[in-house]
């Protein structure tokens, strides 16, 4: 009888060219897929909450695959682990209902963009965050990331995308963290290299070249022309955090 399985995945995104399986170059997908086979479990696409892009790490993604394998699911969990890379891991597996789906399923999607605000590199901690070597103002960076809190168009804060740029920002916040600056965005669904251009957008805020007007100027797409070029920072600092469901998968990490 087939089975839905579902995997909570964290995975160092260094060398892969994101999450969905594309054909000659390493992705998370590919890895999750070859582990799968060489258990005999299915020889089907995975789907996957999130579709991470090239760099971008994650601590909590969800994925699934149907099997008519007859393996405890404590059994599946070790095995996949056992053929996957160093750099990705599963934290568990469970039994999903037949028509779950990671992707359709979602009530929200957690990131978070860490800097690292020194001047001096850190080869142990720049594999994970962006590093800054300028003062930025954090209160102002609060204040313009709590303005893009609730439902707007967030065409300018977006890479090329066909269809609706209007999304739910549901829950944010920035915190530091000794030299680490955390900036979490919870959304209904994002936008292509939303979270990174989003943090790009701050850090401009953060060195004093845009005003917290501006960021509601530039969010105000209806009424002004206010089109800043907005750099999207490195992926390295970007990590999927977590996958909300409704009363599935409760677990924390952040």
């Amino acid at each position: 009888m087939d089975r839905k399985i579902a995997l909570l995945i964290e995975y160092d995104g260094t060398k892969y060219y994101g999450f969905q399986f594309q054909p000659n170059f390493p992705t998370i997908q590919g890895e999750l897929e070859n582990a799968l086979n060489n258990l005999n479990l299915s020889n089907e696409r995975i789907e996957g909450a999130g579709r991470t892009d090239t760099g971008v790490h994650a601590k909590g993604q969800i994925a699934s695959f149907i099997t008519n394998s007859n393996l405890d699911i404590q059994d599946i969990e070790s095995g996949i682990n056992h053929f996957l890379p160093s750099d990705i891991a599963i934290q568990k597996a469970y039994e999903a209902p037949i028509n779950f789906s990671p992707r359709r399923d979602a009530i929200s999607r957690r990131y978070r963009y860490t800097f690292l605000n020194r001047s001096t590199r850190s080869p142990l901690s720049e594999r994970y965050a962006y590093r800054v070597s300028r003062d930025i103002n954090v209160d102002k960076m609060t204040k313009a990331l709590f303005s893009l809190k609730g439902t707007h168009d967030f065409v300018n804060l977006c890479g090329k995308y066909e269809g609706s740029t209007v999304r739910n920002l549901m829950d944010v916040s920035i915190n530091m963290d000794d030299e680490r600056l955390h900036i979490d965005l919870e959304a209904n669904a994002f936008l292509p290299h939303q979270v990174r251009r989003t943090a790009g957008l701050l850090y401009q805020v953060g060195l004093n070249k845009f005003d917290t007007d501006d960021v509601e100027k530039l969010m105000d797409v209806d009424n002004n022309a206010f089109r800043p070029n907005i750099p999207t920072l490195p992926a390295c600092g970007l990590v999927l955090l977590k996958v909300k469901y409704k009363d599935m998968f409760q677990y924390d990490y952040y």
